[in-house]
């Protein structure tokens, strides 16, 4: 099995690629042709932290200014007679993302997801540590954030959560070539199952949010499965020597409603 690696000297354009798959590419754009310059944002600290996000550069206000914002706190729900979430995941060759900020694996398309007369493709999914979204004020070890884009251009994203038990099988290749800082790669003949990444019982919260990241767009449609996943501690470890933590603190629901699938 060959390994592919390349890397990248400067993080600018990474970075801001993870902002174009998820909506924002005009600011991409803008990155590419030099007009742009990618503020550096962080996870931490008072310079550069969650905190000071939309200080960074006036395409992040909303990350202060947006009434949507995610993640949340999942806890006070309302049952509801939500669509079944009907994905179309297959077998596929992923490229390995280290953009700085997590680990992010891009797929080529072919892999969908139905939610009522709505149909996303996926572009990528990325993990969080500890879990962005809290069940009752609650933290989980890790989340996968499924990221998937019709042809409106809206997005619709899928949190898988992850609890410590077994070792995955299913994310074996991925935890296997965890990429370094600034570091794509591509393995040969490595097909990932995407649909074994996925818990058996697709039962989901719904609710209106945004990014989690810079620029904080909203706009953003959540499906949260309740039922997570299972990793091992090694999995677990393994991300964690990359990216110690790396989850936005919960923002306020402002009145939004979240639905829970009976």
């Amino acid at each position: 099995m060959a390994i592919k690696f390349t890397f990248s000297k400067s993080l600018t354009l990474v970075a801001f690629a993870l902002a174009g798959l998820t909506g924002h590419a005009e600011t991409a754009k803008h990155a590419e042709a030099g007009q742009h310059a990618a503020p550096h944002w962080s996870y931490k600290g008072n310079h550069g932290g969650p905190k000071q996000w939309a200080e960074l550069d006036s395409a992040f206000e909303k990350c202060a200014k947006g009434t949507t914002q995610s993640p949340i706190d999942i806890s006070k729900t309302v049952k509801a007679d939500l669509p079944a979430l009907d994905f179309k995941y297959s077998n596929t060759a992923p490229t390995i993302v280290n953009n700085g900020h997590t680990v992010q694996i891009n797929l080529p398309a072919g892999n969908s997801l139905t939610v009522g007369k709505q149909t996303y493709e996926l572009l990528q999914f990325h993990f969080h540590t500890p879990s962005e979204e809290t069940l009752g004020g609650k933290h989980l070890p890790m989340v996968a954030h499924f990221v998937h884009r019709n042809t409106a251009g809206e997005l619709g994203v899928v949190g898988v959560l992850m609890k410590q038990g077994k070792t995955n099988a299913a994310f074996a290749p991925i935890f296997a070539h965890l990429p370094r800082p600034g570091e794509k790669i591509t393995v040969d003949d490595l097909a990932l199952d995407l649909a074994a990444l996925l818990p058996t019982d697709k039962g989901y919260y719904a609710y209106e949010g945004s990014l989690t990241t810079p620029p904080c767009s909203e706009g953003v449609s959540w499906m949260v499965l309740k039922t997570p996943v299972v990793l091992g501690a090694e999995q677990i470890k393994a991300f964690r020597r990359l990216f110690n933590a790396n989850a936005r603190p919960v923002q306020p629901l402002n009145g939004r409603v979240i639905k829970e699938s009976m």
